[in-house]
């Protein structure tokens, strides 16, 4: 099934969030580097030759792998690392534990029964870093 691209919401002409698809790159606030998002193409729909993201992509290390090192203090691990470091910050590898599905800002794009990931959808890490899609893969809408 092939993705229709839709600019506007029905009946209010405000610009929605670029869709989120396999080539996608997710960034949390308190990582060290982005990482590609992962969308299985499992019964999926595509646009762009790719997996369209819904919000039920969200499974640490099978949707969302980990952004290098973690930087905040409430991981357990930075916190031990830098207790050990005399209070010298000390980032550690980043483990995201995501907390539940992404949170969709505008949901106006239905994927197999479940609303489309795009750019302005959030998603939690148990450690307090804020997930965001920094890069959808679609770089276009047309009508």
């Amino acid at each position: 099934m092939e993705w229709s691209p839709l600019c506007l919401e029905s009946g209010e002409n405000k610009i929605m969030g670029m869709p989120a698809i396999l080539s996608g790159l997710c960034k949390c606030v308190f990582g060290a580097a982005p990482t590609p998002l992962i969308v299985p193409p499992i019964d999926c729909v595509v646009a762009k030759n790719m997996p369209m993201a819904t919000i039920m992509n969200h499974i640490p290390f099978m949707n969302i792998t980990p952004f290098g090192t973690c930087m905040n203090i409430a991981n357990p691990m930075v916190a031990a690392a830098t207790a050990a470091a005399l209070g010298v910050l000390t980032p550690m590898p980043c483990i995201p534990i995501t907390t539940g599905p992404w949170l969709p800002i505008k949901p106006t794009i239905v994927v197999k029964n479940k609303p489309a990931l795009d750019n302005t959808s959030m998603l939690m890490c148990q450690w307090g870093g804020v997930i965001q899609v920094s890069f959808p893969g679609l770089t276009m809408c047309t009508m």
